[in-house]
């Protein structure tokens, strides 16, 4: 890291096995080899060690977001590069996650990883959809529970048929725009 870098938060939101945490990796890997300083907040591990408390309610689901986005913005005004891959699926929550970051002056983009829930249940990374369909689990975001969609995100990116690389591309050359690779 240059004396005069940055961190920032880059928030990735969408529907489950949208591909968040796929792009998050890979967008890390590249940034830690261009130098940077980055740390991965993966939303499934945050749910499991930090909000292990919380169920999926709206209330539930708006503090784990917000827990998420403290940790995020603490850690971007060290100068890390956070990376956000987490479902948050909830305007007001991913708003006030902004709102923070605004007040302390710590820069954040927002990401929709925009993949339609048909592409994401034949990817069904978790089995999630499968067991949701099973009866086994209920509140599944965007199948029975709602998902709001960002109106206005920095970035909609469109995961269906695209190459990883590609979306790669378009996260760090958003970043590189917006002076924070």
């Amino acid at each position: 890291m240059t004396p005069t870098e940055s961190g920032c938060t880059l928030w990735l939101t969408g529907l489950p096995s949208a591909g968040k945490t796929t792009l998050a990796l890979a967008l890390a890997n590249r940034l830690r080899r261009e130098g940077h300083r980055v740390e991965v907040l993966d939303g499934d591990e945050i749910r499991e060690f930090l909000s292990a408390d919380l169920g999926f309610s709206r209330h539930d689901r708006y503090i784990n977001v917000t827990r998420i986005g403290f940790v995020a913005q603490k850690l971007a005004l060290h100068g890390v590069k956070v990376l956000v891959p987490a479902i948050a699926p909830y305007a007001d929550a991913r708003a006030a996650v902004r709102a923070h970051h605004a007040a302390v002056g710590t820069p954040f983009v927002e990401v929709h990883v925009a993949t339609p829930v048909e592409v994401c249940a034949v990817r069904d990374v978790k089995g999630l959809y499968a067991r949701q369909a099973a009866g086994e689990i209920a509140h599944l975001t965007g199948v029975d529970d709602p998902y709001e969609v960002p109106a206005a995100p920095d970035l909609r990116l469109q995961t269906a048929g695209r190459p990883v690389t590609e979306a790669i591309e378009a996260l760090h050359s958003l970043l590189t725009k917006k002076g924070m690779a």
